[in-house]
């Protein structure tokens, strides 16, 4: 989760007192810091997650276990990466666009191979990866007239998410996979209703962008008289 002005890389940092970088620094991240190292360690780990997964026909115990230890590993890099970024200022261009990137193919391969394997229906893959696609297009759309922030909604089911594919990664037996088959389902509730809040958030954003734009027009032709 990392991201800056295209200026502020190139450069490097050193740590100020406290342990955190001192104002230079800001100005100086480093493609090579260690947030967007983390970053693209996760986007390594994607082939490398799907070869676990398909190992043996996809359904030895084991190797389903490796598969699932890369899959922690990238979603625990994910929060590392943002929190490193943040708060030692290590953002660069490739951050923003790598991160979310990586965010998206980790979660869309564990999907995809999951319901390849017939362990997850592909509806329920279908309508993740639909909302994670629209949503990305449909900040594109409104970024010129604003950012939609994220929401705790959001952070939830990205949580939800992780834990249910995680879950069904791992060979269950008994309540457990019961118990997945749940956290899956609040996973998709919940994807579909911060989709359809982003969708609202994404209207008024472009309703008040648009206002102003007009309001904006009115006020130039007025003083061009």
């Amino acid at each position: 989760m990392t991201g800056a002005p295209a200026s502020a890389a190139g450069g490097t940092g050193r740590p100020a007192p406290g342990g955190k970088l001192g104002a230079a620094a800001v100005n100086q991240a480093s493609l090579w810091n260690i947030a967007n190292i983390l970053t693209m360690m996760r986007l390594l780990l994607v082939p490398g997650f799907v070869v676990l997964m398909l190992m043996d026909g996809g359904h030895d115990p084991v190797w389903r276990a490796w598969a699932w230890a890369a899959f922690a590993v990238a979603m625990i890099t994910d929060v590392f990466d943002g929190h490193l970024a943040r708060t030692y200022n290590l953002v660069t261009d490739f951050g923003k666009i790598a991160d979310p990137i990586a965010d998206k193919a980790i979660m869309a391969a564990g999907l995809i191979c999951l319901s390849a394997l017939g362990d997850l229906p592909w509806w329920v893959t279908g309508v993740i990866l639909f909302r994670e696609l629209g949503i990305t297009l449909m900040r594109f759309w409104v970024i010129r007239h604003g950012v939609i922030p994220a929401s705790r909604g959001g952070k939830l089911k990205t949580l939800a998410q992780g834990t249910a594919v995680g879950m069904y990664v791992l060979v269950l037996t008994g309540p457990l996979a019961t118990l997945r088959w749940w956290v899956m389902a609040v996973a998709v509730v919940l994807t579909v209703v911060t989709g359809l809040d982003y969708v609202r958030q994404a209207v008024m954003l472009r309703r008040k962008g648009l206002a102003a734009e007009r309001s904006a027009a009115r006020d130039r032709a007025e003083s061009a008289r």
